[in-house]
């Protein structure tokens, strides 16, 4: 009893709070157990940084074996597939990531090397002026595997060598070259003028936890609502 007020729960909006309850605090749960494997992944991440680097082989690898590691390779560039990645802000400044093919020395695989960042400048209708990279080349960089997966609002996300999204099967299909499943960015010095500032991959941690916490919320209105509208007024 609260004053003049007794808890008189009713069965029906109990058994419905009970269910969202439940729901919610299922959906934090599972938000807490995404951030948790996102804390393991950057662990992950943090230990590859730390192991020696992985030359490239010119037979297929697995891109899992690669992922995150350092990764140096030998080979040749072939400069007229280099594709400009659209859309990509540097301090807040739009430009283009310049990848281009290299060919491992000793067969006839490629990998797709993320040379940098470029600014797009004033005129969009104007593509910057790449620097060719030397033919020959000895490049080092962190090994990262492309999603497959795009949400993509127009059906026209390749014009030329302008691309919205990099997806390998796509590049493959449009190149003829045979790829190795990973994209390298660049972190070996090169005198072409490009940015290579890459940043730590986002794991996601700090969304997957504030998702949680705004379930667990919303647990704990429905909680206390439902108490508050059960206490009613004494006949």
């Amino acid at each position: 009893m609260l004053g003049n007020r007794r808890f008189r729960p009713a069965f029906l909006p109990g058994l419905a709070a009970l269910a969202g309850i439940v729901l919610t605090v299922s959906l934090g749960n599972w938000q807490t157990r995404r951030a948790e494997e996102k804390i393991a992944l950057a662990r992950d991440l943090d230990d590859a940084a730390r192991h020696a680097v992985l030359a490239l082989p010119s037979q297929p690898v697995d891109a899992h074996d690669y992922e995150f590691r350092r990764v140096s390779v030998r080979g040749e560039y072939l400069p007229k597939y280099t594709i400009l990645l659209d859309n990509k802000v540097l301090n807040g400044n739009v430009g283009y990531q310049v990848l281009t093919p290299l060919k491992i020395a000793g067969g006839d695989m490629y990998v797709l090397i993320n040379r940098g960042w470029v600014n797009a400048g004033l005129r969009r209708d104007i593509l910057p002026q790449v620097p060719l990279p030397a033919v020959n080349a000895s490049v080092e960089g962190i090994a990262m595997v492309p999603s497959s997966h795009f949400f993509e609002l127009d059906a026209k996300t390749v014009e030329g060598s302008v691309w919205q999204n990099l997806v390998l099967p796509r590049y493959a299909k449009w190149s003829g070259l045979k790829l190795q499943p990973i994209v390298l960015q660049q972190t070996s010095d090169a005198t072409d003028g490009l940015v290579r500032a890459w940043g730590k991959p986002d794991t996601g941690v700090n969304m997957h936890r504030g998702y949680a916490f705004q379930w667990y919320a919303l647990a704990t209105a429905i909680l206390i609502t439902y108490v508050a509208l059960s206490f009613k007024r004494a006949a």
